[in-house]
């Protein structure tokens, strides 16, 4: 089991009220979130269009968190410098689409950002082989990219293990994220295998309050309870 101190959260904000956003985000980096999961969609890749560097721009300016950007794309190598100009700090693309995935990952160090691959939930660890040592974090899909609000996939639980002891058997500092259908249901199952980065939509900006359903998924993720006042229901099962 990694370290209470390692894990992170953090908020989706393709979950988010985009009329409400700056105030949304004030919020949970309020209440804790470590980091901002940006999810960029084109279309193609997967069947859903989200945002471009422009939006990445905007939420830079009101937030000194982290972003953490998310590409799902066909050709994520023509906007690398753009989303990193845009104010980027560590981005990841998707192993299944990249075609010189060693080259895309040095370019992103190269940018100053951190460079992270992403598996979707059928995708096998064994393509990470060659390229775990020049990541800063895998990202493991546990739902089927393109939709927020979809079931956890129960078959990722083992994957999040065996890909932690990949990591661990040769000795790498690489972070373990995870995204799908994550809340206070499954989110300790899930740093039990080894995940520490949690990313988590719905379960955050889908309830009355994001930032106590902040406090409460790390509380979950940790295996401790909230001070007394706090443990209310506000948070969904769902991402």
């Amino acid at each position: 089991m990694t370290g209470q101190t390692e894990v992170k959260i953090a908020p989706s904000i393709l979950s988010a009220d985009f009329a409400r956003l700056a105030e949304e985000i004030q919020r949970v980096e309020a209440a804790g979130a470590d980091l901002l999961h940006v999810d960029v969609m084109d279309g193609h890749y997967v069947p859903n269009l989200t945002i471009g560097p422009p939006v990445v721009a905007a939420l830079r300016r009101v937030t000194r968190l982290p972003l953490d950007v998310h590409l799902m794309m066909t050709n994520p190598d023509a906007f690398l410098k753009d989303f990193r100009d845009a104010g980027a700090d560590s981005i990841s693309v998707h192993v299944e689409v990249v075609h010189h995935l060693h080259r895309t990952l040095e370019a992103i160090r190269s940018l100053g950002a951190r460079p992270g691959v992403v598996l979707n939930p059928g995708t096998s660890l064994v393509l990470l082989e060659e390229v775990l040592p020049f990541v800063d974090f895998v990202l493991v899909m546990t739902v089927n990219p393109g939709f927020g609000g979809q079931r956890f996939i129960e078959a990722c639980l083992p994957k999040v293990a065996r890909l932690r002891r990949m990591i661990d058997e040769r000795g790498l500092d690489v972070a373990i994220e995870v995204d799908g259908g994550i809340g206070r249901h499954n989110v300790r199952a899930l740093v039990e295998r080894g995940a520490q980065w949690i990313v988590a939509g719905s379960a955050v900006f889908g309830t009355p309050d994001p930032g106590l359903a902040v406090r409460q998924l790390r509380a979950a993720a940790l295996g401790v309870a909230l001070p007394d006042g706090e443990s209310g229901e506000a948070v969904s099962a769902a991402v």
